[in-house]
């Protein structure tokens, strides 16, 4: 529960809001709004090519899974803590095209 607390906390102070599970080793997170248009695979592309953070893209487990990624708690704090990194530093220099 702590590496759960610790994702989902963390994201919610970069502005990913995303809800906690409650008995899952899996985190289904909502894509920030200014994603939405590019979809789960694009969006997870993005974040694994320039916040060098692999999430699962939701599309991949059926069309109700699209606008969401999963994110599997399987890392240690130490990574959590600088996936969290990552992605804010992906999300403050992402350009719209």
């Amino acid at each position: 529960m702590k590496r759960r607390d610790i994702l989902v906390e963390g994201f919610s102070r970069i502005g990913w809001e995303m809800e906690s599970p409650k008995a899952t080793m899996f985190v289904w997170a909502k894509l920030p709004d200014r994603f939405l248009d590019i979809g789960s695979l694009e969006f997870s592309k993005l974040l694994l090519k320039f916040g060098k953070v692999a999430v699962a893209p939701g599309i991949g487990f059926g069309e109700n899974g699209e606008g969401f990624v999963r994110i599997a708690l399987v890392e240690n704090e130490y990574r959590i803590r600088q996936a969290i990194k990552n992605v804010k530093l992906f999300f403050d220099n992402y350009k719209e095209k």
